[in-house]
């Protein structure tokens, strides 16, 4: 099988979107690994492609990368169809991968100037964009010294700084922080957030929940070869029962009375407390509040339960291969 051109209707459509696809997929023998998947991401964005280890993510990567051919399916990155014309793709794009490109036997600096020859700089031009990136990923103290000695969030920050030597903006990160502390990862967030208010495109694969929640305007979970849910981090906790406020009492008297007009509530007569089921909206927060005030009722404690990305996956994809847990539910206390 082979992968598709765009019809004219859906090249018009893909040339709106920065990565564009439609029925990819990818098999290797009898194992289905993209099952006629569809991406649309717009220009200027972070998409976060989520799943379990295996689940594809990376084979998507490659694929919308030029670094391997679809089976079949209809795919636009950049603008550019790439049946037709992957080397305009190649040219539209920087990739970094789940693993440190960085030539540890160079120095940072080295490195840098290596990838501008490969993208065909002048040698004037080459250093001065090295020069630029060096000092915006704060890597110009350690540029003269071998990257081996690097710590894991240096070599990740040079491993960006390397993927925009040639100007991309399409950048595709494969997991780009496995590995990495907290304080690393944070750093990386902050780089993620400015590439994008420069008007890059960040395509992002990872297994750390909070990433996604924290960086993606869309994000698409990955399951057995298929998307099972798509939406913006809000829209997706919508769509997992379990959303609840909780109100405690002191007073057993005003306890009683609120269990009492609160017949959906479930009761917790040892802690005095209700839990009135909820999809935490300001409407329904607002709406048990009027009630608490209009009848006289004073709770001591009101606390809003609403699912997290965690209880997103984990409802998709029910797999025991999940990514560990990062965040325990939320409980934000008024």
């Amino acid at each position: 099988m082979t992968v598709t051109r765009a019809s004219a209707p859906r090249a018009a459509q893909a040339a709106t979107q920065a990565i564009s696809a439609a029925g990819l997929r990818k098999s290797y023998g009898d194992k289905v690994v993209l099952d006629g998947i569809d991406l649309s991401v717009p220009q200027g964005t972070v998409f976060s492609l989520l799943g379990p280890n295996g689940a594809g993510k990376t084979t998507a990567v490659k694929i919308l990368s030029t670094l391997i051919t679809a089976d079949v399916g209809e795919l636009s990155v950049g603008g550019h169809d790439l049946a037709a014309d992957p080397q305009a793709v190649r040219a539209a794009i920087g990739v970094t991968g789940q693993f440190s490109a960085v030539d540890g036997l160079i120095t940072g600096e080295e490195n840098m100037l290596l990838m501008a020859d490969l993208h065909h700089l002048s040698r004037r031009e080459g250093r001065r964009v090295a020069a630029e990136l060096l000092e915006r990923f704060d890597l110009v103290e350690a540029a003269k010294k071998p990257a081996a000695g690097y710590s894991g969030g240096m070599k990740r920050r040079l491993d960006i700084a390397m993927t925009l030597v040639g100007g991309p903006r399409i950048i595709f990160l494969d997991e780009p922080t496995t590995g990495l502390d907290p304080r690393s990862r944070h750093t990386m967030w902050g780089i993620v957030r400015e590439l994008v208010a420069d008007g890059v495109t960040v395509f992002l694969t990872t297994q750390y929940l909070e990433e996604a929640d924290e960086l993606a305007d869309r994000i698409a979970v990955l399951h057995d070869g298929k998307i099972a849910a798509e939406g913006s981090a809000e829209e997706l906790k919508r769509i997992v029962p379990g959303g609840h406020v909780k109100l405690r009492f002191t007073d057993p008297d005003g306890y009683r009375s609120a269990a009492s007009a609160l017949r959906d509530a479930a009761r917790d007569d040892e802690a005095l407390a209700l839990r009135i089921p909820s999809d935490g909206s300001q409407r329904e927060l607002r709406s048990i509040l009027d009630w608490l005030d209009s009848a006289g009722i004073e709770a001591d404690e009101l606390t809003v339960h609403t699912p997290d990305l965690d209880d997103v996956f984990f409802a998709l994809t029910e797999s025991a291969a999940a990514p560990a847990r990062n965040n325990q539910p939320k409980e934000a206390v008024r």
